[in-house]
């Protein structure tokens, strides 16, 4: 049987195999396997997801204020304390 991979179930931007905020460790983890030769190339697709992300959660709950620093961290913070 072939295991669900932690990709996002948009547009709630949750991982679809553990359920937690994704990127979530284990997508963290692929994803700096998958662009370890391309540090650029990975910092460039996430930006990308955070924009996603963000339009597509403010339009799930426009009364909510998105913590722009928290959703930074959660995209694009992460990688900056790996090798």
């Amino acid at each position: 049987m072939t295991e669900r991979p932690h990709t996002p179930l948009r547009p709630l931007w949750l991982c679809r195999r553990c359920a937690a905020p994704w990127p979530c460790g284990s997508a963290r983890l692929t994803l700096l396997r998958e662009y370890a030769d391309n540090r650029v190339a990975l910092i460039i697709y996430l930006g990308g997801l955070l924009y996603e992300a963000t339009e597509e959660l403010h339009t799930l709950n426009p009364q909510e204020t998105l913590d722009a620093g928290q959703l930074f961290d959660r995209f694009l913070g992460w990688h900056r304390s790996r090798g």
